[in-house]
């Protein structure tokens, strides 16, 4: 996580907050806590979901930087994010082109930026390969930590559409993966529309 902690260059540790000099990204307990976690996280994830990268758990040190990244639209976070995920992603994958999970217009046009796509973008430029909005939501939908899974399926089912050809192999992004049925429905329209193969890459679970 060097790229993470160069580039966020805070007055104040991003994961617990205690004053630093100008020089430093992070205090030395929260990053051995956060390349601790990235660690342990890759070997299992990779184990459990051989088409799945991320950093590490929705805690911590991590958790405060997609934060900045969901909240704030900070891009250095996102660029810095991304050349994590980018050194995880198997040579193997070969992705043809690197996706978002869509917002809704109505959301967009609140917040201003999809946090997602921030972070696609610089994952896609780590990778040098295209950046596309392949999909859209073509309806509003609740957020989905607040509800129970069968609530989950139902709120995404028929949500999203493909826009354009889509290439054989994709790499669909998003910001944090809970249950993964957002990524799931957006997976199925991107094979029903002609993807092979979709993977997936998360900042944090």
């Amino acid at each position: 996580m060097l790229g993470l902690l160069r580039s966020l260059l805070p007055r104040a540790c991003p994961g617990c907050g205690v004053s630093l000099d100008r020089s430093c990204g992070w205090c030395g307990t929260c990053h051995e806590h956060l390349r601790a976690e990235v660690s342990a996280h890759s070997v299992l994830s990779r184990q459990a979901h051989p088409h799945l990268v991320s950093l590490g758990r929705y805690e911590g040190p991590l958790r405060r930087a997609v934060q900045a990244l969901k909240y704030e639209g900070s891009r250095e976070v996102a660029r810095a994010i991304a050349r994590e995920l980018a050194g995880a992603v198997p040579e193997s994958w070969h992705p043809e082109v690197v996706c978002a999970v869509p917002l809704h217009e109505r959301r967009l046009r609140s917040r201003g930026y999809n946090q997602a796509a921030l972070l696609a973008g610089a994952l896609a430029h780590g990778l040098c390969v295209p950046h596309r909005e392949l999909l859209s939501r073509e309806r509003f939908t609740l957020q989905q930590a607040r509800l129970s899974a069968s609530e989950r399926r139902a709120n995404v089912e028929g949500a999203f559409r493909t826009v354009g050809a889509v290439p054989s192999r994709v790499l669909l992004v998003d910001d944090v993966l809970t249950t993964g049925t957002t990524l799931a429905e957006c997976a199925r329209m991107l094979r029903c529309a002609g993807a092979d193969q979709v993977y997936f890459a998360v900042a944090a679970r």
